[in-house]
């Protein structure tokens, strides 16, 4: 991979993880509210645990040759990118729009300019950072404002979903200071499928009642999406181990806005607001220009 082809890979991996909103949505809306917290840690559980072993024949190694000492970074990395994030990802879909998902996931980038120098020991924000920064949470909150239709409690969604986006940011960083050794697809083959057990075993109390609401196409919906979490998760951890944490969250911009797209067109009820199209211009220019100034050096 070279810094031409970047963008392509992006964009394939925002395309894949764009389709995700609309189709955990497509899930909620087949349960008409029938769901429980617990069923949807189970729904995202097996997603996960599934992606996980998808992948598994990928691997240039076998499974159980690990490098030592990388057992607890690896279960770390599955706490906070599969487990915390996603705990908090579905718990605010359940209660706000696919649109101010795909808009505030965003912030992950924003999340890694302020951790990036602790974590990383890379430049500390400037001047023109801090006021990107500022710009990019006026937009949020303005966004949040007037997300548009479908928005249930936008409130409670955007705390939610800057949780997930904070708990993938971390994740990625810890994934960019792994030992090179490690092959990262199976790397992601580990995190993806032990987050994915953490969230079943967290979410024990629904199994039944996730098997009693499983039907055919809410079961083809699951496998879907964990071929989807398995093809991106894996080509976006191979991108944070080639490329700067900086450059990547330039890119980001794409997934927030194929995931806004894709939500208010297929998504039935839900569409982009007054707020959320303003908002969402001012987080992803912040987005643009932090990036540019991440590659001047500035």
């Amino acid at each position: 991979m070279s810094r031409k082809t970047l963008p392509l890979f992006v964009v394939v991996c925002a395309l894949l993880w764009g389709s995700a909103f609309p189709g955990i949505k497509y899930v909620y809306s087949r349960w008409d509210g029938a769901d429980t917290f617990s069923v949807r840690l189970v729904f995202a559980g097996v997603r996960f645990a599934l992606a996980g072993l998808l992948l598994l024949p990928f691997s240039r190694s076998p499974v159980w040759g690990l490098p030592r000492g990388s057992l607890w970074p690896l279960v770390i990395i599955a706490l906070t990118q599969t487990f915390g994030q996603y705990l908090f990802f579905y718990s605010g879909l359940s209660v706000s729009s696919g649109v101010l998902a795909s808009l505030l996931v965003s912030t992950g980038s924003l999340w890694w300019v302020l951790l990036a120098p602790v974590m990383l020991g890379s430049p500390k924000p400037g001047r023109r950072q801090w006021l990107l920064l500022a710009l990019s949470t006026t937009g949020i909150t303005i966004a949040v404002y007037k997300p548009g239709a479908g928005a249930g409690d936008p409130i409670l969604g955007a705390t939610l979903f800057l949780c997930a986006s904070l708990c993938g940011a971390v994740a990625l960083i810890l994934f960019r200071r792994l030992d090179s050794a490690i092959d990262p697809v199976k790397a992601t083959s580990f995190a993806l499928f032990t987050g994915g057990i953490m969230l079943l075993s967290a979410g024990a109390a629904g199994w039944s009642r996730f098997i009693a609401l499983l039907d055919v196409p809410t079961a083809l919906m699951t496998v879907y999406l964990g071929a989807v979490s398995a093809t991106a998760f894996c080509l976006w951890n191979q991108l944070a181990q080639l490329f700067p944490v900086n450059l990547l969250a330039g890119y980001r911009f794409l997934i927030p806005l194929s995931g806004a797209l894709m939500s208010a067109s297929l998504v039935p009820g839900e569409s982009i607001g007054v707020g959320a199209l303003i908002g969402g211009c001012m987080i992803l220019t912040s987005l643009i220009f932090l990036n540019r100034i991440g590659k001047s050096g500035q």
